[in-house]
């Protein structure tokens, strides 16, 4: 009932503990916290929170326009609402390394269990589009040292992610994040890989954990969970999978208003009123009111 019980460093220490073992970790992406509990409960090991969906969320682009404030905001609610690690979006950093530091203070005290900086300039923009460009090495490694020195918590995770391949090849990806790695950051997001091949290669060249993006429509083809595990990844994201599922079944329901003037044809295709209340524990919220608010009002 109402938030998670699992304090916030515990659900760090147990997803560092997850992550040694060497396991690949699934982490759908959630676009709001009651997906969050969903996720939870179909069984996953953790959530991710894109930057891309909270800009949607708003209605705005992946192009750097939301700020630390709003993506705090929201990856607090979305924590707060699993008992599982959640993993987010802190995109370049929002600055300057001292803006890096702040990040990192205002996103671990939003009950975050990791995040991750990538070496884009400021602002960025998706990393599956063309037309990104990267800091100089100097510049992304200031971020990620930072970064690793702001953190309280040394359980919190401090991913790098680089956006180097699509704009400078294969080796100096390589070569990046291995300085990344060199600079403190405890796990790699090399984005855009096109291959197995590009993940194994990344995967010889590091010796931390290393995360797979298997958004739709971008540069990655969409590998199977077994054929990255093969290859050496930990961790694979989903980062909006489930906002375009619903957005799709929104769209397709309201044609249907549109046209038909109702929904009963679609009643198959919704989540029941039942399960929606079973899934935010709606009859725990009863009885704790009734525990609670157990006298009598007399007049």
């Amino acid at each position: 009932m109402l938030y998670a019980q699992t304090p916030a460093s515990e659900k760090r220490r147990l997803f560092r503990e997850r992550l040694a073992s060497g396991e690949l970790l699934r982490l759908p992406g959630a676009f709001n916290p009651l997906s969050a509990r969903l996720i939870e409960r179909k069984g996953f090991e953790g959530v991710y929170i894109s930057g891309a969906v909270l800009s949607a969320d708003l209605g705005l682009p992946d192009i750097g326009l939301t700020t630390l404030t709003e993506v705090a905001a929201r990856g607090a609610q979305i924590a707060a609402m699993t008992e599982l690690p959640a993993l987010i979006d802190a995109d370049t950093g929002f600055g300057e390394p001292m803006n890096v530091a702040r990040t990192v203070h205002v996103l671990e005290d939003a009950g975050l269990s990791g995040l991750h900086i990538e070496d884009q300039v400021n602002p960025k923009r998706c990393g599956h589009l063309d037309g990104k460009a990267v800091v100089d090495e100097s510049t992304a490694l200031k971020r990620v040292r930072a970064a690793v020195e702001a953190r309280r918590d040394p359980n919190l995770l401090i991913m790098a992610r680089t956006d180097i391949r699509a704009v400078e090849g294969m080796d100096a990806a390589t070569d990046r994040a291995r300085a990344l790695v060199d600079a403190g950051a405890d796990a790699i997001f090399p984005e855009a890989m096109r291959s197995l091949e590009e993940f194994a290669a990344m995967r010889a060249a590091i010796d931390v954990p290393m995360l797979a993006n298997m958004t739709e429509f971008g540069k990655s083809e969409l590998f199977s969970v077994d054929q990255l595990r093969d290859v050496g990844v930990n961790i694979v994201i989903w980062p909006v999978s489930l906002l375009r599922l619903a957005m799709g079944a929104a769209e397709r329901g309201l044609d249907e208003l549109l046209a038909q003037g109702h929904l009963s044809g679609r009643l198959g295709q919704m989540q029941h009123r039942a399960d929606l209340y079973d899934l935010i524990d709606y009859a725990g919220y009863g009885r704790f009111d009734q525990n609670v608010f157990d006298f009598e009002v007399r007049r």
